[in-house]
């Protein structure tokens, strides 16, 4: 399911593919991610369609280590948005941004723009919440994409829903390259903070996260992602007998 593949690596792997002449598409995988697949036939091909898939999480790494089919270092989508940003901007490659909480778009653009001048970055739009379920709203947040036609379009509507909309319009959406990249415009806006360096290189970085929003992640961090474990004991289990 995951490429192994180190950072740089990724980069220069996605930015050609945002060169080529037909639609890619790539997955940021965190434990999340690895959870819903092993639980969640009807999403797997959400996965199986992806041109890249990146271990975005010091558990998976370890996860995969431990397994002895190591994943060389985490490729975090948080990271891969202001790394491509500055390599869009050197090799000139426009830059689209969809979804995001309100602002989040707009103001991680204008970081990016202050950072590099040079950036082509055609536009932000931001679909209400629940935007899917409407048709008159999914249409206006296709037509934005359409209209803006980018070599690469950042999708930050949350896990499965990114996945879900590229998926579904990546062959009419114009973009050449979509990557799904969950909160990271709120990262590079400056309306979340990221964790420490320290935290991120050791895997903790979820509890700089859970200390930020508890009531929203408790679940998910302290009960659901617990089942990698499980996962990773019953692979161990199979290439034991």
């Amino acid at each position: 399911m995951l490429h192994p593949v180190r950072f740089q690596e990724a980069v220069n792997i996605l930015m050609q593919m945002a060169k080529g002449d037909e639609p890619r598409y790539a997955v940021t995988a965190n434990v999340d991610h690895v959870i819903r697949f092993s639980r969640s036939p009807e999403v797997r091909p959400l996965y199986t369609a992806a041109d890249l898939i990146v271990a975005d999480g010091m558990p998976i790494v370890w996860a995969s280590r431990i397994l002895r089919t190591p994943l060389p270092e985490r490729v975090a989508g948080s990271d891969l948005l202001p790394a491509m940003c500055a390599a869009a901007a050197e090799q000139g490659l426009s830059v689209f941004l969809l979804g995001g909480a309100p602002g989040a778009a707009d103001d991680a653009a204008k970081v990016l723009k202050q950072r590099h001048p040079t950036l082509n970055l055609i536009g932000t739009y931001v679909p209400p919440y629940g935007f899917e379920k409407d048709a008159i709203e999914s249409a206006q947040a296709l037509q934005a994409v359409q209209a803006a036609s980018p070599d690469i379009l950042f999708v930050g509507l949350g896990s499965p829903k990114q996945e879900n909309w590229i998926v579904a319009n990546r062959a009419i959406c114009g973009a050449t390259l979509s990557v799904g990249v969950g909160i990271s415009f709120s990262f590079v806006a400056g309306h979340i903070a990221r964790a420490p360096k320290w935290m991120q290189k050791t895997g903790m970085e979820w509890v700089h996260r859970l200390w930020q929003e508890p009531g929203r992640l408790w679940k998910r961090y302290l009960i659901d992602d617990m089942a990698l474990v499980w996962l990773v004991l019953k692979r161990l289990f199979k290439k034991a007998t």
